[in-house]
């Protein structure tokens, strides 16, 4: 079964898993925004990268797990319309590709990882440890991001294998 793992927003990413082994993982594609270097998600990429998957796989052996996202305290009001926007991109992409999706609330995954009230940078470490053969993809703190997505897909193979 492969499973999609996706940290929703500008800066995310998606991972693939396959029965649990990381296949890929890439940064969340994006494209310019009007001026100001601002940017946004690119749907139609995102929609060539997971069509490229369902290609090799298959529909029914597909489940896309997108982080469950809400806004934050002290987040702006522009940056989280942003934030929203791209999340129901994925939402929408997924959902005209007739892609089962579940959400999981990043407390729930970072809980089940023990990473509640810990460093941002600290999924890195936990999914280095997890998957050491793919620690020269996460050498950089920004991959952080990379982590997330793979984290989160795999926190649904553990916990939902067996109900599939």
């Amino acid at each position: 079964m492969l499973i999609i793992g996706i940290d929703p927003g500008i800066s995310g990413s998606i991972s693939f898993l396959d029965d649990g082994k990381i296949i890929e993982v890439i940064e969340m594609p994006t494209m310019a925004e009007g001026k100001k270097n601002k940017k946004q998600v690119n749907g139609s990429q995102i929609y060539n990268e997971i069509l490229r998957m369902v290609k090799k796989f298959g529909k029914d052996d597909i489940r896309v797990v997108i982080e469950q996202v809400s806004a934050m305290p002290g987040q702006g009001v522009t940056s989280m319309f942003n934030f929203g926007q791209s999340f129901g991109i994925l939402k929408g992409i997924c959902s005209a590709m007739q892609l089962p999706m579940y959400f999981v609330r990043p407390s729930k995954w970072k809980k089940y990882f023990n990473l509640i009230n810990s460093e941002k940078d600290a999924s890195r470490t936990r999914a280095i440890e997890i998957f050491p053969y793919f620690s020269s993809q996460l050498s950089k703190k920004k991959d952080s991001n990379k982590a997330d997505a793979i984290l989160i897909a795999s926190f649904y193979y553990e916990t939902y294998k067996i109900e599939d």
